[in-house]
């Protein structure tokens, strides 16, 4: 459980930061609530993928040692 927590944490972490950059950097300032929508599903798609992959790595990491 301790596992599962602390790669849940170190996941979402990177989540928030890339989905933070991709906001900030790469998603133009929304006109429309329709754009803002899009730019969140793109941010929201994209921290939710890096975030579980880095958990994983994290998981595989942890059990090689």
């Amino acid at each position: 459980m301790n596992s599962a927590l602390k790669n849940g944490i170190i996941g979402g972490i990177m989540g928030f930061v890339i989905s933070f950059l991709i906001n900030y950097f790469a998603v133009p300032s929304p006109a429309t609530v329709m754009t803002n929508a899009l730019g969140n599903g793109i941010s929201g798609l994209m921290s939710g993928f890096m975030g579980g992959f880095i958990g994983i790595l994290v998981h595989i990491k942890a059990e090689d040692l």
